[in-house]
């Protein structure tokens, strides 16, 4: 099963890769917006995409909306990661499309199971 992750926060990005591989996941880390963007162009749709929502350069709002709009990619599983449970936000995520709103701090063995779950749901 093949991940994009789009996460800024090296520290975070290293604990979801660490826990995603265990779980037999191969993960795929842009670090921000432009990116992601780049890999989407170029790359098939993975199995689920996790999408920070405060990333430089794009913000994830704004990718999730370009997500949506790439053929090929409008049904993949995308969940949103988020330090901040800004209540507009979430609202405005699962209007363009997010499947899932994931808080951080992240507790590592809940994570694989939502995304176990989303991965299901989807295929």
């Amino acid at each position: 099963m093949l991940l994009l992750m789009v996460e800024d926060e090296e520290d975070t990005a290293d604990l979801i890769r660490l826990n995603l591989e265990q779980a037999q996941y191969e993960v795929i880390h842009a670090k921000d917006g432009q990116s992601a963007q780049g890999l989407i162009d170029s790359m098939p749709p993975p199995d689920l995409v996790l999408l920070d929502i405060q990333l430089p350069v794009v913000s994830g709002l704004d990718l999730l909306t370009y997500i949506r709009k790439q053929a090929g990619w409008e049904e993949v599983p995308v969940a949103m990661l988020t330090s901040d449970n800004n209540a507009q936000d979430v609202k405005r995520a699962l209007e363009n499309g997010a499947n899932d709103y994931i808080l951080k701090p992240l507790h590592p063995q809940q994570l694989v199971v939502r995304i176990n779950r989303l991965i299901n749901l989807v295929g």
